[in-house]
């Protein structure tokens, strides 16, 4: 994660896709598995609401607060707006305590980007409409991935990970690097 990533940017653009993605879930679609093993599609927009939470937290130091669980959708798009709003009106601070640790806001803003866009990308999987990241964000992604995920993570946030030709794209590596096989079925 070198000077010249702009987390906020990464953030933007996993924003992006997964809207994209999650526009798409209708109600019915809820209790559909997920290439997310132990979650079904109304668990991992939970999830994923969670993360949205925790990302405007760690930039404000407030909380977005509930929305109804009925609409995981629009709960969705509006905490995605809630943190865009919150970044570009400029982090609390440079540093976040994630437990007792502190951490860069900026490695946050990168690592929640990994995070919801490759959810993005099992939301999309799980209601059959694959919608591949792009190839320029998994990259960066990728770099981010390979920074932050360890052998302590496999497991228990991320299954081992699954080989792939040298040569793949880069949205297929980053899935693969997190234990995600490039269809899902």
């Amino acid at each position: 994660m070198g000077p010249v990533m702009n987390s906020g940017e990464l953030l933007e653009r996993s924003l992006a896709y997964t809207l994209g993605g999650v526009a798409g879930v209708e109600a019915g679609d809820l209790r559909r598995g997920t290439p997310c093993g132990e979650w079904d599609l109304g668990e991992l927009l939970g999830h994923l609401d969670d993360s949205l939470d925790a990302l405007y937290e760690g930039l404000t130091g407030g909380r977005i607060g509930l929305f109804p669980r009925a609409d995981r959708v629009c709960g969705f798009r509006t905490r995605a707006c809630a943190v865009l709003g919150a970044w570009a009106a400029g982090p609390a601070g440079d540093r976040v305590l994630v437990g007792e640790r502190p951490l860069d806001v900026r490695v946050m803003g990168a690592v929640g980007a990994v995070e919801i866009a490759v959810h993005g990308w099992d939301v999309a999987q799980a209601c059959g409409r694959p919608r591949p990241i792009p190839v320029a964000l998994a990259a960066e992604l990728l770099n981010v991935a390979r920074c932050v995920v360890t052998e302590e993570d496999r497991g228990v946030r991320f299954a081992a990970p699954v080989a792939v030709p040298p040569r793949a794209r880069a949205d297929v590596r980053l899935l693969a690097f997190l234990g995600r096989r490039e269809s899902f079925a």
